[in-house]
This record gives C-alpha cells, structure tokens and sequence, in this order.
C-alpha cells in the first residue's frame, strides 16, 4: 500500500479526477497511487497536466516498460508504422474528438487505415453518434495519449501546418452551417456545431494566435448567430474582443460612411477585399455591442459614448447590410444614442428594402418582428405591431425556422399584454415555450417563462406565475442570464401587491447586485420606481419621494421614454400619493395636480396593470380625502395643463 490508512473516500472528487483524467488505465492509476506517499489526492490531480514527469516510480519489480507512464506509451509509439504514427501526431490537435472527415483533413488520405489500426491498438477510441449526430462514427485520443501525442507532434516541427489544417477545416464548417441556422435544419445545424464547438473554440484561439485577422473575422462572424441562440453572451464578447484587436477599429473619426454590402461577409472563405472587409471589421464591433449588458461600465465612458455616436452615423437607413447579422446591431447603437425619431426610420427603411430584395425573407421577417417589439410599446400602436409580428410569424413558419417563430410569438405575445388581454398573450408564450424548448435554447425559453409567469399574474393565474417566476430565478442562478432581471423584477412587484415588502426588497437588492444591466438608464430607472414604490407601500412617504425623484430623472431619458412611454406616469402617480400623505395633507393639491399631469402623458388607450391601478386609486383616494371633491377636481384640472417637467418639479 502506497500510504497506510488512505482512504478514496477522504477525497472522492480528487479521487474520481485522477481516474478519468488517466483514463481509467490500470497502470496509470497504480503510477499515480505510487505518489500518495508524498502528495495528497489533490495535490496529484492537480499535477497531471505534466503526468509523464510525475508518474515515474513503479513498482522495480516489474518489467521497465512498466515503471513509468512515458515507457508504457513509449512501448506502444513503437510498435506503430511510420502512417499511424503521422495520424496519432496530428490527431492530438482536436479537441473532443472528431469525425472522419475532419480527420482526413488533418492527417490526410491515410487517416481512414490509420484510425482502424490505431483503435485495435487502444490508442484512439472511436464511439458511435449520439442521437442528435449525423451517423458518424466520433474518434477520440485518451487524454495520455493526447499528451504524449502533442510532444510527438512538436518534436516532428508539424503543429504549426496540422493547426492550420485544422483552423481551416472548422472555419469552414462554421461558414457553410451558419447559413443553415435560419431555416429547416435548424436544429441539426445546432446540433452539429454544439459538437464541434470544443474544435470551433480551439480553431479561434489558433486563429488569434497567428493574428490571422482575415480567418478570425471569417470564423467569429460565423457564430454570431450560434452564440445568440445559445445565450453565449460572455463567450461572444470576448471572443469578439479578441477578433477586434487583430485589425484597425472602423468606428473612429472622421467618420468612414458604409457603402451597400449585398453579399454576407462570409459567403465565400477568406480572403475578404475591399468593403467586404471593412463591413466584416465593423461587424465584429457589433457583435460586441451586442453582449453591452454584460460590461455595462465600459460602455458609460465619454469614450465609448463618442463610439456609438460614430456608429450610428456610419451608416444609412435601408442599406443592406444592416437587414441581416451583425449588420441589423446597429438599430441598438442607434437606440442608444437616444435619436429615437431616426430609430423608427432605420427600422421601416431596412423593412423596405428587404421588401424590394428577392432572398432577403429571413431578414424582412427578423426586422418586423424587431419593429412589433418596438411598436408594442405603445398601446396606439399595438396594431401596427400586431400585423408586424402576425407577418413576422407567417414567414418564419414558411422558412421552417423555430426560433424565429418563438420570438414572433412572443412579440404578438407583447401587443396582446399592452392591450390588456393576458390571456391571449399566455397562449402566444406558452407556444414560443414549445418552439424554444424544441431547439433547446435554454437561454431563449427562460426569457419567455418569465414573460409568461408575468402574464398569468396580470391574467389572475397567481399560483402558477408566481411559481413560474421562481423556477426561472432558481435555475439560472447566479448566471449572467438575460431572463434573470425581468423574472427578479416581475416577482419583486407582485410581492409588493401581495404584502411581501421584505422578500421584493431582497429580489430588488439582488437584482442590482448581481446584473450590470441594472445600471443601464431605463432599467435603473424601472428599479428605482419598483424601490419607491415598496416605500410607498410601507407609508414610509418621504423615502418614497426620495427615490422617485430619481427615478423620474431617469425616465425623462428619451430612451425610457421609447421603451416605457407610461413610466413617467406611473412616476408621477407614486410620487402623487406620497405627497397626499406628506405635512399633515398640505402637499395633497399637488398631488392632485400629479394625478392630472399623469393622466395626460399616457398614451392613448393606454391599459393599466394591476400595480398602476392600484397606485393611481390609492393616491386619489387620499387627495380627495384631504381636498375635498370640488378643490380635488379643481388642482386635478391644473395638472392636466403642465409640462412633464412642472409636474415633476413638484414632486
């Protein structure tokens, strides 16, 4: 016995580690046990990245092949021809695996012998597909041998044509599979790249390494679309980091206006010429924007303000590149600059011109459903969102694309919520469930689960939407999940109607503790507003003002007001009914003077949800309580006369 008294069950997980990392070989693990007279279980697992070095003190009884790791597999290198040893070197470039096909494009012609021999000698394991692979036999090395393999490799001087190899043959396989994610095969093409995305990362990191910006930029606007529809929002970023700082930034003074780009940048392999490569450099920059949410503060700097300003007047509205990915990003540069005027041009100019564009379906069915979000903001112009996200659903049916019609449900889902009927809206989320849960997109059905549990509140489903939102927030976690901040904030409200003040604080306080997207402006202000109103809740007036001052800053934001044009109102109806319980009743002329001024910046039709009803009740009650009807009517019918800003000022 190696150490007396050892026990596996003192440390199981390290135990377990050594076992699969040695690939369960006897010899290994017994090398490795040999070591428990100096090292513990963990000490040893954490050392195996240099196992040949550290397995080194067998048993001197035994045969001297048998006495150190690096001599068992020695003994087995010898044993192969000089084609098997070729394959075997090669073959340690991947990573999880391959197919046959991608073997042959590493290792050459030889690789289909070589792989039979060396799967009879035990040095390659080949595993049939799984059930969502394409038939395909998978080819993998032991992770000793793959060790071994890649100094075999190193000695020969051959990594540096097998990674190009390799980088070559994945950023092709992203580039020919990207286009399929739009339509029928849809969910094989996930499928594929899921499997080979272990392959698809080490191809960027080779790309990178090389500073090969033409094969990086092909390679990582090639998963854009993956990256989204797997919420990979943190890999994306970085990658797209990486991929930026290989070639020159577009987006800097003086502005260089885009010219019409027709063809995607990545509809031929590398090398891209001319505006086909500025139009790919600007993509990634994009793509980067995109992920904003996960590195907010970056994005709050004089600096990075200049940037977005330079690429919202980069391009114009309705060239064609910005119908598909990643050019279509920059509608959010344009949105964040506040021009919200231009914001609705771009939308219905890129509409346009997908209209006029033979081939352009998936990219005019993607730019209504994104003006159906737009326009369902507003309850006036939930029709106009209605036919968008209605027409938006037919072609996304007709091209066979499930995740499209998910997110055309869910904007149809939206309209139906600013209209005030839950029920349909329930229906349409319960049906984009359905598509995202078929395509797995777990990122994609949490953003819907919670939309849908918010729903069935206003619907009167409270049992089932409260237990919904729950379930959203307990199986995301902690992670970076776009579903996380509307499912903390949706449940933190209905705590509030339903008496539980301090469970909504705490949902509140780890919303802004765990997401930087609550620093951005308009759901900063949606906090502060749901924090003063839990103030409100508790009586605790004067906190109640405080925040909600701030809060009404916030929403004077013309950002807020596109995404939320009710949220001044809703403000001011809060901040109505502190003030009507402020200085013994004094403040409650101004309160009535709020209510008036709230009332008239609704927009028209506007439905109320149970949380603004209640507060636009309660604050009337009080007012006319202290007033009196005639001097309640009276101040009420001053308000309807101010400006946003005198109303505010009087909060």
């Amino acid at each position: 016995m190696a150490r007396p008294g050892f026990r596996v069950q003192d440390d199981p997980e390290a135990c377990a580690e050594i076992c699969r990392r040695l690939d369960g070989l006897p010899l290994a693990i017994e090398l490795a046990a040999a070591r428990l007279r100096m090292l513990t279980p963990r000490q040893i697992a954490d050392r195996l990245d240099d196992r040949f070095r550290l397995l080194t003190s067998g048993s001197r009884t035994v045969l001297p092949r048998q006495q150190t790791l690096r001599a068992v597999v020695d003994w087995s290198w010898d044993l192969l021809d000089e084609d098997e040893r070729d394959v075997l070197r090669r073959l340690s470039v991947f990573a999880g695996g391959c197919d046959l096909p991608a073997a042959e494009a590493v290792c050459g012609p030889v690789a289909l012998e070589a792989l039979g021999s060396l799967v009879d000698r035990s040095l390659v394991v080949a595993a049939p597909p799984g059930e969502s692979a394409d038939g395909g036999m998978r080819y993998r090395l032991l992770e000793t041998v793959a060790e071994y393999a890649a100094e075999r490799l190193d000695e020969a001087g051959q990594r540096a044509e097998a990674e190009r190899a390799h980088l070559t043959y994945f950023r092709e396989l992203a580039r020919v599979t990207d286009p399929l994610l739009h339509g029928p095969g849809q969910l094989a093409a996930i499928h594929l790249l899921e499997r080979e995305y272990e392959n698809l990362r080490t191809a960027l990191r080779h790309a990178v390494a090389l500073r090969d910006e033409q094969e990086a930029l092909c390679l990582a606007l090639s998963l854009v679309w993956y990256w989204q529809m797997r919420d990979l929002r943190i890999e994306a970023r970085n990658w797209c980091r990486e991929v930026m700082a290989l070639g020159p930034d577009p987006f800097t003074e003086p502005v260089r206006r885009a010219a019409p780009v027709w063809r995607r940048c990545t509809d031929a392999p590398p090398p891209m010429t001319g505006e086909v490569l500025l139009e790919a450099r600007r993509g990634i920059h994009l793509a980067h924007l995109a992920c904003m949410d996960t590195e907010l503060d970056a994005w709050q700097t004089p600096r990075a303000q200049q940037k977005l300003q330079i690429i919202a007047e980069t391009y114009e509205p309705g060239l064609p590149q910005n119908c598909r990915l990643p050019g279509l990003l920059w509608f959010f540069a344009v949105m964040l600059t506040g021009d919200m005027d231009r914001l609705r041009l771009v939308m219905e100019a890129s509409i346009r011109t997908c209209r006029e564009t033979p081939g352009f379906e998936w990219e005019l069915a993607s730019g209504l459903q994104m003006r159906a979000n737009f326009l369902a903001n507003r309850t006036d112009w939930a029709g106009d969102a209605a036919r968008d996200a209605d027409e938006s659903l037919e072609i996304y049916r007709s091209l066979g694309d499930a995740w499209g019609t998910a997110e055309a449900l869910s904007a149809r889902a939206e309209t139906h919520e600013r209209r005030g009927a839950y029920a349909l809206a329930a229906a349409d989320y319960e049906a984009a469930i359905a598509h995202a849960e078929h395509l797995g997109a777990h990122g994609q059905t949490a953003v819907l689960s919670a939309r849908l549990g918010n729903a069935l509140l206003e619907a009167g489903e409270a049992e089932r939407g409260e237990r919904l939102l729950r379930e959203v927030i307990a199986e995301r976690g902690d992670s970076i999940s776009e579903a996380m901040p509307a499912a903390r904030l949706f449940l933190a409200v209905w705590l509030g109607l339903t008496s539980r003040v301090p469970e909504a604080r705490e949902q509140l306080r780890r919303l802004r503790q765990d997401f930087r997207i609550a620093h951005f402006i308009v759901f900063d202000a949606f906090i502060l507003g749901a924090e003063a109103w839990l103030y409100a809740v508790e009586e605790r007036h004067a906190e109640c003002l405080d925040l909600i001052r701030k809060a009404l800053e916030r929403a004077a934001d013309p950002r807020s007001q596109v995404i939320a044009p009710h949220m001044r109102s809703v403000y001011l109806t809060i901040g109505a009914g502190a003030l009507a319980c402020l200085e013994g009743g004094h403040r409650a002329g101004d309160a009535a003077r709020c209510l008036g001024a709230a009332d008239g910046l609704l927009p028209p039709g506007h439905v109320a949800a149970r949380q603004e009803r209640e507060n636009r009740e309660r604050a009337e009650r009080r007012a006319r309580a202290v007033l009196g009807d005639r001097a309640y009517e009276t101040a009420y019918a001053e308000g309807g006369g101010l400006s946003p800003e005198e109303a505010t000022a009087l909060v």
